[in-house]
């Protein structure tokens, strides 16, 4: 199996596997606060969708609106898609869109399972569920670049994170064992475990 193949399976086993989970959720979870700073785990959902529902010129002047500030309108985004439809529209959203041939811009295959991991940690931590298998998490980090972690302000202070339970490390220094999964929520500014 090509690299490209085994990015495409992970990415369709990612968004299986969160279907799944979020398909069992109460209404309480759903308004959870999630690991995105001020949304909860609808509009975490509503942000995950956001690439199979937006069409080039709605998204355009969505940006304009947004004084071409992505993340102020993807916050807007987020808000008004998870006010105006149910949780069970936004579960069927993404199970339609599981083999989605969506790529960010610049970061191709692997910055849409990139995505799709990183927000499932997003809510499945909060409320406890399952996290993506540490293969899948290490294949993310693998693709990560120091473009990445600079995108979340986050300084490793000279370590070098080791995860022990799948072969990936990121940054250079000191090193310091971690979970694959505390490695990629520490190098995007959801966990502080290293100080």
């Amino acid at each position: 199996m090509s690299e490209e193949d085994r990015i495409i399976s992970e990415i369709r086993s990612e968004r299986a596997r969160l279907v799944a989970l979020l398909e069992t959720l109460t209404p309480e979870q759903w308004n959870t606060p999630s690991l995105c700073d001020g949304w909860t785990v609808s509009e975490v959902v509503a942000h995950m969708t956001m690439p199979f529902r937006t069409k080039p010129l709605h998204f355009a002047t969505g940006m304009a609106r947004a004084r071409f500030d992505f993340n102020r309108y993807a916050d807007r985004d987020a808000r008004r898609f998870a006010e105006s439809t149910t949780t069970a529209e936004l579960v069927e959203l993404l199970r339609r869109n599981i083999d989605h041939p969506w790529s960010p811009p610049g970061g191709g295959r692997v910055g849409a399972l990139s995505h799709d991991v990183i927000h499932g940690l997003d809510f499945t931590e909060p409320l406890g569920l399952p996290e993506a298998p540490a293969e899948r998490i290490a294949l993310v980090l693998q693709n990560s670049t120091q473009r990445s972690q600079d995108f979340f302000g986050v300084d490793l202070g000279g370590r070098r994170l080791v995860a022990t339970d799948a072969e990936v490390s990121f940054g250079s220094g000191v090193d310091v064992e971690m979970s694959a999964k505390d490695i990629l929520l520490t190098i995007t500014g959801r966990s502080s475990a290293v100080g």
